[in-house]
């Protein structure tokens, strides 16, 4: 499952950059925050995959 949420995580990541990017582009405010949003969202998954990995070699 932890290869599947990354590549949903960076999934997210590439939307919310496209979505800054346009609410920067078009002048709104509300896609350029949401964009930002998402690509945090993007980055907690990211972390919380990445406190799965380090414990689970820890069992090993």
């Amino acid at each position: 499952m932890s290869a599947e949420n990354r590549i949903k995580a960076t999934a997210k990541n590439i939307e919310g950059k496209v979505q800054e990017a346009f609410g920067e582009l078009t002048g709104n405010p509300e896609d350029k925050a949401e964009g930002k949003v998402k690509q945090a969202e993007a980055q907690v998954i990211h972390t919380a995959e990445n406190i799965k990995d380090e414990f689970k070699k820890s069992l090993q």
